[in-house]
């Protein structure tokens, strides 16, 4: 067939992107080739239009020993003579198209990038966005993402520890599911995606067979979701956490024997993504016999060998000679092992069938930091903006019945228990998680075989990042390092996943480049490298693009388990006080959004210095054990975290208003940052006191911690029972409410 730019933009390439290849290969590619740029030039293979900016993030630390970009997920020191690997990636848009297995895959390939460089994963945690949940659509879209994640981590055997879940309008048609694995290894045992460059090394494919599921997927993942995108479902990859747990085993195993170069994952992109990669890293080429390709459909073309993302495979770079020790391992584990090709020294990938040349490509030319593009777009200031700088507060009166508002708030389901969902989750299965039974800011897991503990938390508040994106992503830093911290832990470093809509509209790639920005200056103060990750553009409908959501996945180590420090409140009498500023502050709050329907506010206050001092004053308090709880402020403001407190012990508290310069809505329920709250014993309260003389930043006495009955001002608010029954009911009262209730039980 001709090839021409037609072919090119019916792959999802640009004009200009088709006259660079051409170039490049100094001839006009075949088909075969032309869908292997296609995939690896994709937005989501190649960050053509994110890298300049994900440059200036920082990448380098004291405990950093695999940087961002170097492997499959970075890997950083937490003593012991042990790392941890940890990254995050979406799974949006098959997620939209077909929930159950969208969520499930993308489960499946997070925790393939761990194991792959030699780490056992010891917790998942996720990041989910949704549109109303009042609509049908939703529901079918929550139920099958959570039972998709579900299913995969529970049979896998990595427990689901942590996570988030929101609901806006804005996510409607385009769902946000970003998947975060977590694994450990031994210092030195690291496992590199290379090929070496060893002339005549064989090349192994492992794992599941391949089929036709994903064909495709990595360009998908680039395109705008539409009414019709159901017709791309072929796009969507199928999941087996059954052989997957077997390939995790086979995989570390085979590492012990000494045979193998290098390995990576056939994720995005599939065999094309895995070939090139790591014969680029490795300064080298391949001769790859797609035939020899197990494969369970019959008569699959080149181009569908290339570019399938059938689940549970990886690519495999064995020393010359030790072929059997591989095969031997794979044997034992029932799954296919083929020796599909070599590694050559001359830089090209060479793909054949039945000993016919059907592609020639230079491997550098396909990857992220080679020949794919690096775009330089243009960016402005959104036009929302204007209604954002014109909020003003005065214009919404304080209520009168400051209980009845609460009790709509702790409703809301971005802020009621995600109890319908995490129950779904097994969090005990395969390891320990040391926060089960007594609920922290963040996920606590025991670092085996070490003393040490992982504290491990994903945050991003979007609608802060919507309200200014700059100040949004430093909030999201600084939060993800609060629970860390509120938790007992030290914060570590970071993966980020970057949600964004078109970044070839300048307003969206404005709020990327000033998001990126914020992140890197939060990440410097609270010296939390980068350690990797992965950006999702084209998130949209036709309804307008998401919130900007730049996605924090953090992870802090515990030098000891035990110095875990929870949020629920412990004994009756326990004095109650908030660490940091109480200020006049409704800006895009719950309250706000929610209660009185204001879509256009700025982001609360924040102020990067005042909430590093914040945790520094934490941090010595915890360690000094002279608090018995601890628990950040985030949406619903003090109130709903005073509520959050009481619920595991269903314990009431008795607390006054301390500054009536504020109005009473942004005192209850306002959302400014920076601030804590933290309870202390009858036998601690001399030296708590002490401290407090030492200390620079405000704390404020608000009350005791009670039985159970809940007063306020004098007045009284109930019992914690009665709120306990609205936050713990409101997400399974909305989803069992609906007529799409049978959609729901047929998942």
């Amino acid at each position: 067939m001709e090839i021409t730019v037609t072919t090119a933009e019916q792959l999802r390439l640009t004009a200009d992107e088709f006259e660079l290849i051409k170039q490049k290969l100094g001839r006009t590619p075949n088909f075969n080739e032309l869908c292997c740029f296609s995939a690896m030039w994709s937005e989501h293979c190649s960050y053509k239009n994110s890298i300049k900016w994900l440059k200036t993030l920082p990448r380098e630390g004291k405990k950093m020993l695999v940087k961002a970009g170097e492997e499959n997920a970075g890997l950083m020191d937490i003593g012991d003579g042990y790392g941890v690997v940890f990254k995050i990636e979406s799974h949006n848009h098959p997620s939209a198209i077909e929930p159950f297995q969208g969520a499930a895959t993308g489960v499946g390939g997070i925790n393939r990038d761990i194991f792959t460089m030699g780490a056992r994963p010891i917790a998942s945690l996720n990041s989910l966005r949704f549109g109303n949940l009042k609509e049908a659509k939703t529901q079918h879209l929550l139920a099958g993402v959570v039972h998709g994640i579900g299913h995969y981590g529970n049979c896998f055997g990595v427990p689901t520890v942590g996570g988030e879940v929101y609901f806006e309008d804005c996510y409607h048609t385009n769902p946000l599911v970003n998947a975060m694995s977590v694994g450990i290894l031994k210092n030195g045992e690291t496992i590199s995606a290379t090929s070496g460059n060893v002339a005549g090394n064989p090349v192994f494919f492992v794992g599941s067979a391949t089929g036709k599921d994903g064909i495709g997927g990595a360009s998908f993942a680039s395109a705008d979701i539409t009414e019709d995108s159901a017709e791309d479902l072929p796009a969507v990859q199928v999941g087996d956490p059954f052989q997957e747990k077997k390939l995790l085993e086979a995989c570390l195993e085979v590492m012990k024997t000494g045979a193998v170069v290098g390995m990576q994952d056939m994720g995005a992109a599939g065999i094309i993504c895995s070939t090139s990669e790591m014969s680029a890293k490795g300064g080298a080429g391949m001769r790859i016999d797609l035939d020899k390709v197990p494969t369970r459909q019959k008569d699959m073309k080149a181009w569908e060998l290339l570019l399938s993302e059938s689940q549970e495979r990886m690519l495999l770079v064995a020393e010359k000679g030790k072929e059997q020790a591989v095969i031997d391992v794979f044997e034992k584990w029932d799954l296919p092992c083929s020796e599909i090709g070599e590694v050559t020294t001359d830089g090209m990938l060479r793909f054949y069938m039945h000993g016919e040349l059907e592609a020639e490509i230079p491997a550098h030319e396909l990857v992220l930091g080679g020949g794919a593009p690096q775009n330089d777009r243009a960016y402005s200031e959104p036009k929302y903006f204007d209604q954002i700088k014109a909020f003003n507060p005065d214009s919404i009166a304080v209520p009168s019945d400051l209980k009845s508002v609460a009790e709509q708030l702790v409703q809301i389901p971005n802020i009621a228990s995600k109890k319908w969902v995490y129950v779904q989750y097994d969090s005990m299965v395969g390891a320990g998680n040391s926060s089960t039974n007594a609920p922290s800011d963040a996920a606590v897991v025991i670092a085996k075989p070490t003393n040490k503990a992982l504290a491990l938390t994903t945050d991003c508040n979007s609608r802060y990042v919507f309200a200014d994106p700059y100040k949004g992503a430093m909030i999201a830093v600084a939060e993800a390092a609060r629970n860390i911290v509120c938790s007992g832990g030290q914060p570590l470093g970071i993966t980020n996943c970057l949600n964004f809509g078109n970044p070839y509209d300048p307003q969206v790639y404005y709020q990327f480049v000033q998001s990126i920005k914020g992140m890197g200056e939060a990440c410097r103060k609270f010296d939390t490298p980068v350690t990797g990750g992965n950006v999702s553009f084209y998130n949209q409908g036709p309804e307008g693009a998401v919130y900007p959501t730049p996605t924090i996945g953090m992870v802090g180590v515990l030098d000891n388990a035990d110095a875990k420090m929870t949020l629920d409140f412990k004994e009756d009498d326990d004095e109650i006080y908030l660490v940091g500023v109480q200020r006049n502050d409704i800006n895009a709050s719950e309250y706000l959004h929610k209660i009185h329907s204001v879509e256009y506010s700025p982001a609360p206050h924040f102020d990067l210095d005042e909430e590093f001092e914040l945790q520094h004053e934490i941090k010595k308090m915890i360690d000094k054990k002279l608090i018995s709880s601890a628990h950040d402020i985030s949406e619903g403001g003090l109130l709903i975290t005073l509520l959050e407190c009481g619920f595991n012990r269903n314990k009431g508290f008795d607390v006054t208003t301390t500054d009536h310069n504020i109005r009473k809505d942004a005192y209850w329920f306002g959302e400014a940052q920076s601030r804590v709250v933290v309870t202390v014993s009858k036998q601690n309260r001399d030296d708590f006191n002490m401290l407090l003389e030492k200390m620079e930043i405000t704390v404020t006495y608000l009350g005791t911690v009670t039985g159970g009955a809940i007063t306020i001002d004098g007045e009284s608010w109930g019992n914690i029972l009665n709120w306990k029954e609205k936050y713990d009911n409101a997400i399974g009262n909305l989803l069992a409410g609906h007529e799409s209730e049978s959609a729901l039980s047929s998942i």
